[in-house]
């Protein structure tokens, strides 16, 4: 895969007036319109050029793929809803200049990117053009405290989508006993509620916003509640142990 820098196309003009029918008079915006309309193209290719070669099939914007990483973060999706918000959501549209009709990308292409991006050591360039940017536009201040962590983001969105291939992985298997061993199956976990509670496919979940409730997400057994006690994973942004 190669990268041929491109800057960012501008909004589509439909998409550009349903925005302003969505949000007008003192209606907040979404958080990607406001980063398109207040800080501009603020990423470009060429800053993720060490990551990709320079031959081979030309592959989708680095820049507006670290784009999405961020918008990842901010609202705890996992690559395949990260994927299916950027083919569907006008403000995520909006942001990366997609035009309505835009098929969008694979999710994995987010897995591969966050790769790449990991194995040049071009974690900080995100943040450092952001920062860079918030500074020109007088969003941010000189001795303000900031959290400044690139690695944390991207570490965030791929935890998100271990849970994902973990709780898939567990209705595989699951399923799969269910169908060769069903009368075992019924002596070890109570069918019915695992029904319940995991009959719907983890990639249609909307994944828990807290570090703690991810962690008992995928802590919990089939068909038990009383598995609730969970202690926040290092490095998590509350720091704090949770008891029942």
């Amino acid at each position: 895969m190669c990268v041929q820098p491109v800057p960012w196309p501008e909004p589509d003009r439909q998409i550009t007036a349903a925005i302003a029918a969505k949000y007008r008079g003192s209606r907040p915006r979404p958080l990607s319109v406001l980063i398109r309309d207040r800080l501009g193209e603020w990423l470009r290719d060429e800053d993720f050029a060490a990551a990709f070669g320079v031959r081979g099939r030309p592959g989708w914007s680095p820049s507006r793929l670290a784009l999405v990483t961020v918008l990842q973060r901010v609202e705890s999706l996992t690559d395949r809803l990260a994927a299916e918000a950027a083919r569907t959501r006008l403000d995520w549209q909006y942001l990366l200049g997609l035009p309505l009709d835009d098929p969008g990308f694979d999710h994995t292409v987010l897995v591969e990117f966050r790769a790449r991006v990991a194995e040049a050591g071009l974690e900080q360039v995100a943040l450092d053009m952001l920062l860079a940017r918030l500074v020109e536009a007088g969003l941010v201040s000189a001795g303000g405290k900031q959290r400044t962590d690139s690695t944390h983001v991207v570490a965030a969105v791929a935890a998100l989508n271990r849970l994902e291939l973990a709780g898939q992985s567990v209705r595989a298997v699951l399923e799969a006993l269910s169908a060769a061993h069903p009368g075992w199956l019924a002596q070890r976990i109570c069918v019915a509620d695992f029904t319940r509670r995991y009959g719907t496919p983890m990639t249609s979940w909307r994944p828990p916003l807290g570090c703690w409730r991810r962690s008992t997400t995928g802590r919990r057994r089939p068909g038990c509640a009383s598995c609730r006690r969970s202690t926040c994973c290092a490095g998590c942004c509350c720091r704090t142990t949770r008891e029942p």
